[in-house]
């Protein structure tokens, strides 16, 4: 039985250690913190959003980019502070404004497939993540807005989504709660939201039932090969500090799952991957009274002009997440990017008590095409399933079959699983 090693364990490693596992192999996951799903995967907008599968490579990406460079509360914030990765992945995202149509396309029809794998995935083994299978209303302020988004909307549809233009009356019936005045919006019903971290946490206790073996707590430090793959790792104490004795696991495979962190490691296996960490901000507010919890919304919302996203994960959380943030490897919670977002609540559902919320920073690790990374790297044995950027939770469950399926072309397994996914590289 073929052995492999998943470095990280957020939405794309534990969802790859299940497509590998029902297919008959050893798995092993290894992840630098104490639980599956604390980075990335904790607590993002909570969208399973096919309806939101635009990449960002456009020339209105960029001039707002430039536009907002000094506005701290900007939607997208760039450091101006010079740095190579950072000025050669945005020399890299311009080139791949020529291929936008094609990647939106690529990225809808993959977020499609995704949602039934992880649906299947869920009910297969009850994992229950606060699912509200209601839709994503997106919505525009202005007709400028709305008659751009018509233009986004036909490449959506062309991919083979069902999601239709709705009028300002619409908006409103779809989603009451909802105050302010819209132009109009977008309605797709087939999407849904759900609490990621909870679903990461289940999927890997199920795994780990299986027999996946999870080590925790632990900094791989090198990744060598000698006829077979030798990681090394040290194991963090309670401080954060790394143990005296370092530790070497031998795999026949390795899959790199480890979001912002993925290109250090593709650098020690000799593979170049441009992924730069795109912060990201979210609050999940606590609907701690009657009133709060009738006011706030049930229908997952996206306003395009403030950035911002919403789910209602259970009866008593609310999420808000929303900006784009190009600052390294920076995961600090600053005020002057939370607050936006606490007060876009307070316009749009003055009813909801902003009382009690917990903000939370993370890096969406960001290829400069918008595209996965998912397939084989340049040495046997070495694959990637990584650098999803903003729909790691939308694309993870069928990028992780995908990878499953290059690692089984290369590495047979005891069994075949019964589901297929046509195996891509992309990036």
């Amino acid at each position: 039985m073929p052995h492999i090693t998943i470095i990280g364990a957020g939405i794309t490693g534990v969802t790859t250690a299940y497509s590998l596992l029902n297919r008959g192999y050893s798995v092993t996951v290894i992840d630098r913190q104490r639980y599956a799903g604390m980075e990335t995967s904790f607590a993002n907008g909570g969208q399973l959003s096919a309806s939101n599968a635009e990449v960002w490579n456009s020339w209105s990406t960029v001039f707002k980019g430039v536009k907002w460079m000094l506005k701290r509360d900007a939607p997208l914030l760039m450091n101006p502070a010079p740095t190579w990765h950072k000025y050669a992945w945005l020399g890299e995202f311009v080139l791949n404004i020529r291929r936008y149509r094609d990647n939106t396309l690529e990225t809808v029809r993959l977020a499609i497939a995704a949602r039934e794998h992880l649906f299947a995935i869920a009910a297969r083994e009850g994992i229950d993540f606060d699912h509200e299978r209601r839709g994503i209303l997106h919505v525009y302020r202005d007709k400028a807005s709305f008659e751009h988004a018509l233009k986004v909307n036909a490449i959506l549809v062309d991919g083979g989504l069902d999601r239709r233009p709705v009028t300002s009356a619409e908006v409103r019936s779809i989603e009451p709660a909802l105050h302010g005045d819209f132009y109009g919006g977008f309605y797709t019903p087939s999407d849904s939201t759900g609490d990621i971290h909870k679903f990461t946490y289940g999927l890997a206790k199920v795994c780990e039932r299986r027999g996946v073996r999870f080590i925790f707590d632990a900094t791989v430090r090198r990744i060598d090969r000698d006829g077979v793959h030798c990681i090394e790792y040290a194991h963090d104490g309670p401080s954060g500090d790394q143990g005296r004795d370092d530790q070497i696991i031998e795999a026949d495979g390795v899959v790199i799952c480890a979001g912002s962190a993925s290109r250090d490691f593709a650098a020690m296996l000799g593979d170049r991957l441009n992924i730069y960490p795109v912060k990201g901000y979210s609050i999940t507010v606590h609907l701690d009274d009657e009133r709060s919890r009738n006011a706030a919304p049930w229908v997952s919302l996206l306003d395009d002009g403030a950035k911002i996203v919403t789910s209602r994960l259970g009866a008593d959380r609310f999420r808000v997440a929303g900006t784009a943030e190009l600052n390294g490897m920076n995961r600090d919670i600053r005020q002057d990017r939370i607050k936006p977002l606490v007060d876009w609540t307070r316009t749009l559902f003055p009813s909801v008590d902003t009382n009690r919320v917990v903000p939370w920073a993370g890096l969406r690790p960001m290829m400069p095409n918008m595209m996965p990374r998912v397939g084989k790297g340049r040495i046997p044995g070495v694959f990637y399933n990584t650098g999803h950027g903003h729909l790691g939770w939308t694309l993870s469950a069928a990028t992780a079959e995908m990878v499953a399926e290059c690692v089984a072309g290369e590495l047979t397994a005891d069994r075949p699983d019964p589901l297929h996914l046509q195996p891509q590289r992309m990036a």
